[in-house]
């Protein structure tokens, strides 16, 4: 008798297992399936957001910044460089750090991703963090609006009381 019992339970166990297999299979599918992109034009642009995914021109690079090793081995090289980028509808400046400052040569074409808007004394900059990309692309076949640089508006927070 107490043999049955024992195979009753394996059996249970067994097929507890096949079902956790499946479910993390279907689970995986899921994980693994991406959305594509949606790309967003510069002029659509508003303080505070992020996420966005653009593809713009490079019209200008200045570097601003460069830290050597100088003070500690441990410490990393540092540059950041404010590029001004644009598409047809507008322009703003982005500031790239380290590796994106190669990137980032005028006349390239780029694709920001998860890229987000920083406010700097009451402008905004486009800037991507370690968790967004910057990538090379092929030349875009636009040109860019310089007229419409979102960068040279000012933005105040005001803070409004409701009654």
């Amino acid at each position: 008798m107490a043999t049955a019992t024992t195979e009753t339970v394996m059996e249970t166990e067994t097929t507890e297992t096949a079902m956790t297999t499946v479910t993390t299979e279907t689970e995986k599918a899921a994980v693994t399936e991406k959305r594509k992109p949606v790309f967003t034009k510069v002029d659509q642009l508003k303080p505070g957001t992020g996420g966005h995914t653009l593809t713009v021109k490079v019209v200008s690079s200045k570097t601003v910044l460069q830290k050597g090793r100088s003070v500690s081995q441990h410490l990393r090289h540092t540059r950041i460089a404010e590029c001004l980028v644009g598409d047809e509808t507008g322009a703003i400046i982005f500031t790239a750090r380290n590796d994106q400052v190669d990137m980032m040569k005028p006349g390239a074409t780029v694709i920001l991703r998860n890229a987000k808007i920083d406010m700097f004394k009451g402008s905004m900059r486009l800037a991507v963090d370690k968790w967004g990309r910057v990538e090379v692309t092929e030349d875009a076949n636009f040109v860019v609006k310089e007229q419409n640089n979102l960068s040279l508006v000012e933005y105040e927070l005001v803070n409004v009381l409701e009654e």
